[in-house]
């Protein structure tokens, strides 16, 4: 049940009505956390699968299982196969029920790309992606223009 309506999610990417905190709620209901990595884990259940976007070993791993997609700030993943294996698998563990989360260094760019490319998972069109993460994670999620084409080829490649 995260942000509807007229309703906009906090800078943090808090919604209320999840049930975890920080959790927004993809368009087909399936919770999942976005943050990143320099700001406080919040309060309450821990992720019990991270899904982080950098460089492993920069700034630490979390202390809950978790996978690495090789991904500079301000760009797109550096192996496309890898990050949209990995981007499916977050998806199925969050369906499934487990607490996910994606990180990255800020919680912006990299992290709104991914929570877009959930929402096409959930089934929310690819050209409204981001405006749909925009309105219910950060208002400023996806930053650049190589971010907004990516999630339009995770679109076709995952529909192909």
């Amino acid at each position: 049940m995260g942000a509807t309506g007229g309703q906009r999610a906090r800078a943090g990417g808090y919604s209320a009505g999840v049930g975890w905190a920080g959790a927004i709620s993809l368009p087909d209901g399936t919770p999942v956390r976005g943050r990143g990595r320099r700001q406080p884990v919040p309060p309450g259940p821990l992720p019990e699968y991270g899904l982080c976007l950098g460089r492993p070993g920069r700034r630490g791993g979390p202390d809950w299982p978790a996978d690495w997609i090789d991904w500079p700030d301000f760009r797109v993943p550096r192996d496309d196969a890898a990050a949209i294996e990995l981007i499916k698998k977050a998806y199925r563990l969050a369906r499934e029920g487990t607490r996910v989360e994606v990180s990255c260094g800020g919680g912006t760019g990299r992290t709104g790309t991914v929570i877009a490319c959930l929402a096409v998972l959930a089934g929310h069109p690819a050209d409204d992606a981001v405006a749909w993460t925009r309105e219910h994670y950060r208002p400023r999620a996806v930053e650049t223009r190589g971010q907004r084409r990516w999630i339009l080829r995770f679109a076709e490649a995952v529909d192909g």
